[in-house]
């Protein structure tokens, strides 16, 4: 099965963390593929500024996950950010929502990225 490498931004700001829907799709974690030579933060950097028109500042790793779909299996590099420039614009997302650690729960995760909402809730909450 093909291996598809991706780092994901969960970006942060204060007590709230920015979910983006795809299009037609479920809710993400934003973020996309490290091509080669790139590394993660690399990526991230990139991905976040063609996806959401935004300056970010890539923080410490939150987890790397794993996790396999019908035709190809994910590894998924995930860390904290917080934005330095702009404001979200949705290139290529449907909607976006800030999210307390309340709400979490209130939309449809990819099952990817539904596997980080326990730590980004404790984190949320003040006891990660």
């Amino acid at each position: 099965m093909k291996t598809v490498r991706v780092a994901a931004a969960v970006i942060r700001d204060g007590d709230r963390v920015f979910a983006a829907q795809r299009a037609g799709g479920g809710w993400e974690f934003p973020g996309g593929k490290i091509e080669p030579g790139e590394s993660p933060k690399q990526a991230l950097i990139r991905e976040i500024r063609e996806e959401l028109d935004l300056g970010i500042a890539v923080g410490g790793s939150l987890a790397v996950l794993e996790y396999d779909y019908p035709a190809f299996h994910l590894s998924m590099q995930c860390f904290w950010c917080r934005i330095t420039e702009g404001t979200p614009v949705l290139k290529e997302h449907a909607d976006a929502r800030w999210l307390g650690a309340e709400d979490l729960d209130s939309v449809d995760w990819l099952p990817a990225d539904r596997a980080l909402i326990g730590q980004v809730r404790a984190a949320l909450s003040g006891f990660g």
